[in-house]
């Protein structure tokens, strides 16, 4: 038997075009199939986290000595880990509002702000929106929590970090960090930007 060769199509021919835009289009959409699993993966894997941790936090010039001022009021927690905080909680947003309702530059919760807030900046207000205030504030609470998670086992500027993530009463109960995953990754995620900090 006999083959046919000669019935092959030959390139440039018009059955040809169509069945290699086909392929074309079958590749494309693979490629872009693998491209959006990628990303997706990245992104539920946690890259974009583990991304933003090797950036090199630059504090804003204007709160760098705020944040040196209101450390102070807490040595416990370092200038560079209240900085890597504030860095988180509002990517340096004083006008920042969370789904949950936090709201400034460190998203105090208004029932937190309202039993924790500082006047920060001496002008006789309180003000969750003053970037000072909020600075102040967040080191002040740093220093309550201090307090209240003295007695839990474990290393206490972690218990301090979850204190301010999930409140102290939580940290107390678990004696140390809760088992929640958003605070255990807020923890990490506050310590290792502390070691990025430019102030």
């Amino acid at each position: 038997m006999r083959r046919a060769w000669h019935s092959r199509k030959k390139v440039g021919a018009p059955g040809y075009r169509v069945g290699m835009g086909k392929v074309l289009a079958v590749v494309a959409a693979v490629v872009v199939l693998a491209g959006v699993t990628l990303a997706g993966a990245f992104v539920a894997l946690g890259g974009v986290d583990w991304w933003r941790n090797q950036q090199a936090i630059v504090v804003p010039d204007e709160y760098r000595p705020v944040i040196l001022a209101a450390a102070e009021r807490c040595p416990v927690v370092p200038p560079e880990v209240l900085a890597a905080q504030l860095a988180s909680e509002s990517s340096w947003d004083p006008t920042a509002v969370s789904s949950a309702g936090a709201q400034g530059l460190a998203q105090f919760m208004p029932a937190v702000w309202e039993q924790y807030a500082v006047d920060g900046d001496g002008d006789g207000v309180t003000d969750v929106w003053n970037p000072i205030d909020a600075i102040h504030s967040a080191a002040a609470l740093n220093c309550v929590n201090a307090g209240l998670v003295a007695d839990v086992p474990g290393d206490s500027l972690t218990n301090i970090l979850a204190a301010y993530n999930a409140g102290f009463n939580q940290v107390v109960k678990y004696q140390g960090v809760p088992p929640f995953p958003e605070t255990e990754a807020y923890v990490e995620r506050i310590l290792t930007r502390a070691e990025r900090i430019q102030l």
